[in-house]
């Protein structure tokens, strides 16, 4: 289950970040790093500063994009000091974050995403997490480096999973009854824009329109059955549109 638990570190500019974050993870069990454009990898600060976790990170994969990291995810948290103005479902506390995670790595690939070092993720990475979750911390110095960060989370997915209740874990859910990847929830989204754009309900570009839609699809957490049944209304609605 530990395994299906990805942490994914966006444009690190600090090599030692790398490292300090895979000593961070090895210690709770976490092996699966994906760095996202990183400043400078490999390094041998990274190595250095890994401390006892350079197997961590040699088996770091680096993409070019947050999608590509996340793609076979049903389930991507990014970290965030602050909510931003997507409304994603958030968690207050990384102990409910984590518990919910866990549940679903009994099956499907999971992430943890963290941002830059200085102002961590953009709105448009935002929009490919499924959820938010802040670090309750000081308010009047509420500032954890990246390592910090990855350790908190970290530990409570540990935690969580160290007391998962065993009976919950021994028949996993039908493939169609559980959350689609995020991959699967793009190409859904692609085709209602689509759909939209079409029937003339949206008569020119309406990024907000589609951000809107897309946040209360992600309150809803439609199952892979249900984002099935929804492609299937929008190819029937695309023969109306084209037999008009």
């Amino acid at each position: 289950m530990l395994t299906n638990i990805r942490i994914v570190l966006v444009q690190t500019y600090h090599p030692g970040n790398i490292g300090a974050s895979a000593r961070a993870m090895k210690t709770m069990g976490l092996t699966d790093l994906v760095l996202v454009s990183p400043r400078c990898f490999p390094d041998s600060e990274a190595s250095r500063l890994a401390a006892g976790a350079e197997d961590v990170v040699d088996g770091a994969r680096v993409v070019q994009t947050l999608e590509e990291a996340v793609s076979d995810c049903v389930q991507v948290v990014g970290a965030s000091a602050r909510l931003r103005s997507l409304p994603l479902p958030h968690f207050d506390e990384p102990e409910a974050m984590a518990q919910e995670l866990v549940a679903h790595a009994a099956t499907d690939p999971v992430a943890l995403v963290f941002g830059r070092e200085r102002f961590g993720l953009t709105n448009d990475e935002i929009r490919c997490c499924s959820h938010q979750v802040s670090i309750p911390a000081n308010p009047d110095y509420g500032i954890l480096n990246l390592s910090q960060a990855v350790q908190v989370l970290a530990y409570e997915t540990f935690k969580a999973w160290r007391q998962r209740p065993d009976s919950q874990y021994r028949q996993p859910r039908p493939a169609e009854e559980r959350q689609p990847t995020r991959e699967q929830l793009t190409h859904f989204h692609e085709h209602l824009g689509r759909v939209m754009q079409a029937s003339g309900f949206l008569t020119q570009p309406h990024a907000r329109t589609e951000v809107q839609l897309q946040a209360l699809f992600a309150r809803a957490r439609p199952s892979r059955k249900e984002i099935s049944l929804l492609r299937g209304l929008l190819r029937s609605l695309e023969e109306s549109v084209k037999d008009d």
